[in-house]
């Protein structure tokens, strides 16, 4: 399947460049050969189903979330700050990056097991964020961390569509930055408890 081949790396470039300019219903695999500038079969060449071409699109998308993840310092701040950071770089994520954000949590259009010879699965690029979050959360004291984390987990995850959509603002006021701050902090709360004085 020839993983570093130039023509593979560019429909996946396409499919990045689509899914963020007109969303995760754009990536039809004739439209992202048309744009890449080839036949309609020749994706099929590098990725044996859509799934796989869509989950390795959305693994760019794990991948630079993770990045931002790094990039926030995680580092020399209490676990609390570090949790924050993440979720703060999370909505954030969701907010720029609409179409990918969307496309890298539709599990009912990727393959998360992946296909032999295809690169790392997208389990293995979408688990690793999960067990951070989950470290962080016990460290902060959750009993039950690996629940607190996905309930704080779902929380962003609401807050960032309901942002993205227009519902959260409408009945908020405040900028985005200032929205989203608060709200952030609140789901804090929720799930990890009132912040120590």
């Amino acid at each position: 399947m020839e993983p570093g081949s130039p023509l593979r790396e560019r429909l996946i470039d396409v499919g990045v460049e689509l899914v963020t300019t007109e969303g995760s219903g754009a990536l039809g695999l004739r439209e992202i050969a048309r744009r890449a500038g080839v036949s309609h079969g020749a994706p099929r060449r590098y990725f044996p189903t859509h799934r796989a071409l869509l989950s390795t699109i959305a693994r760019r998308g794990f991948a630079d979330l993770g990045a931002r993840f790094t990039a926030g310092g995680t580092g020399g701040r209490a676990p609390r700050e570090q949790v924050r950071a993440l979720a703060t770089a999370y909505v954030g994520y969701a907010l720029e990056h609409r179409g990918m954000f969307e496309l890298m949590f539709r599990h009912d259009l990727l393959d998360s097991t992946g296909e032999p010879g295809d690169g790392p699965r997208l389990r293995e690029s979408t688990v690793p964020l999960f067990a951070l979050l989950v470290s962080l959360v016990a460290r902060c004291g959750a009993r039950d961390p690996e629940v607190s984390a996905a309930a704080l987990w779902a929380n962003l995850h609401g807050v960032a569509q309901l942002w993205a959509t227009g519902s959260l603002p409408l009945v908020l006021d405040g900028g985005q930055e200032a929205g989203v701050e608060r709200l952030v902090a609140a789901a804090l709360d929720a799930h990890l408890g009132p912040e120590p004085a």
